[in-house]
């Protein structure tokens, strides 16, 4: 979040968009089946704010964000809350729920024979007829299905209707300009205008299931969306890609106080010695996927930390007269390595998709896999083990971080940040 970004919307947003300071904004970062720990987050959350709430500790509505944003998977689970919003705080039970039953089949289709983990040949070629009909490495139309079945975009326009929530905002990248969009839907008569940065915009128009298969379309693995912007149709990819300031939606609808999800992970380096030899195609495979996965958030939360507190040391009279505002965050982002959690869980992965890696070289069974070949994995395997793993994880770092997240939800007016620590 620049300086920019936050002087430019304070100046030019309507009063009513950035009146209420203790509202809250949800930005969920994506990661494909990563993100289930954003759903253990989150639960934990439920069960904490009604404990609050009953103390008096918190005040508000029943449901604690007014404003969802979303990138990637991330737009997955904003689109499923908001569209649960009504129910409040079971919302976040729901998508727990919704995440358990989840398996790979419900997301994915990968023909291949059982032998093709015997000749990379045939992997290969099993791939190329892949792509040939999908247009990309795995056809996502059972995701198309399960998106249908899981959110209601009836009960989500309803939602904004009765202002239990003010947007929600989808992010997606634009393979056809390069651009990164974010499509926000909002109530009717909403006082916030689409902008436009270098590089960055947004466009106010119902988000539908097309979008969400855009943001969450993986480069390679899952086909291009096209959606329509500006009168014409532009082919769309993971909103990932290119997402250099996830907290700068959240800060035009005037939040004051964002909490942000992410599925970064911490430092590999200490798994460096357990690797020799040469790179596999599975190490090179899961660091291109980490590429486009590069999780900006830390960097954009330390800027917008750094901005925030030159504001707070303006003189009290200055401060008061100038039209921006500080702006605390509360990020949290695993506390466990997710590409040791893969390791553990290997075995889950559906057979054909196992069997394909392997006789490409991108998976190495024998050897444990030790390389990156998990972490590629990581993001295809959406199956019960796995999930489980993740949201358990989710809710033990919220726990972790009990009292942080009371502070945030029901802040000393001294108080302006909590930096993100892993």
């Amino acid at each position: 979040m620049s300086l920019d970004t936050l002087i430019t919307h304070n100046l030019l947003a309507p009063a009513e968009a950035r009146s209420d300071p203790q509202a809250c904004a949800l930005v969920l970062m994506g990661g494909g089946a990563r993100t289930a720990y954003q759903a253990g987050v989150l639960k934990a959350l439920a069960v904490m704010h009604t404990h609050w709430h009953s103390e008096g500790l918190v005040s508000g509505s029943a449901f604690p964000f007014r404003w969802l944003f979303g990138t990637s998977a991330g737009a997955l689970n904003a689109a499923f809350l908001a569209s649960h919003a009504a129910q409040g705080l079971q919302a976040f039970h729901a998508l727990t729920a919704f995440w358990s039953a989840l398996h790979s089949h419900h997301v994915y289709r990968l023909e291949a024979p059982g032998w093709v983990r015997a000749n990379r040949i045939v992997a290969g070629l099993t791939l190329a007829r892949q792509v040939r009909r999908h247009r990309a490495l795995l056809d996502t139309l059972p995701l198309v299905d399960t998106l249908h079945r899981a959110i209601s975009l009836q009960a989500l326009e309803q939602a904004l209707q009765d202002r239990i929530i003010d947007v929600l905002g989808v992010t997606a990248s634009s393979y056809t300009t390069g651009e990164h969009w974010t499509f926000c839907q909002t109530r009717n008569g909403y006082p916030v205008r689409p902008w436009h940065r270098p590089g960055r915009r947004a466009d106010f128009q119902p988000v539908s299931i097309e979008h969400l298969m855009a943001s969450a379309a993986i480069p390679f693995l899952f086909p291009a969306v096209p959606l329509w912007v500006d009168g014409h149709r532009e082919h769309f990819g993971d909103g990932s890609m290119r997402q250099l300031s996830p907290l700068s939606p959240a800060i035009q609808f005037g939040a004051r106080r964002i909490l942000t999800i992410g599925v970064g992970q911490p430092q590999r380096a200490g798994l460096a010695a357990r690797v020799a030899g040469e790179p596999t195609a599975g190490t090179i495979a899961g660091h291109a996927m980490a590429s486009v996965f590069h999780d900006t958030l830390q960097a954009d939360v330390e800027q917008t930390l750094r901005v925030s507190q030159t504001l707070a040391q303006l003189p009290a009279g200055l401060a008061a007269a100038l039209p921006y505002h500080p702006v605390q965050v509360l990020a949290i982002q695993p506390s466990f390595s997710l590409d040791e959690l893969t390791r553990k869980h290997i075995n889950s992965l559906p057979a054909a998709t196992r069997n394909t890696l392997i006789g490409l070289g991108a998976l190495d069974t024998g050897r444990g896999a030790e390389g990156s070949g998990a972490a590629l994995a990581s993001y295809l395997m959406f199956e019960p083990s796995f999930v489980t793993a993740l949201i358990e994880l989710g809710e033990h770092d919220a726990w972790r971080r009990q009292e942080e997240l009371r502070a945030f939800f029901a802040p000393p007016a001294t108080t302006l940040h909590q930096e993100a620590v892993p």
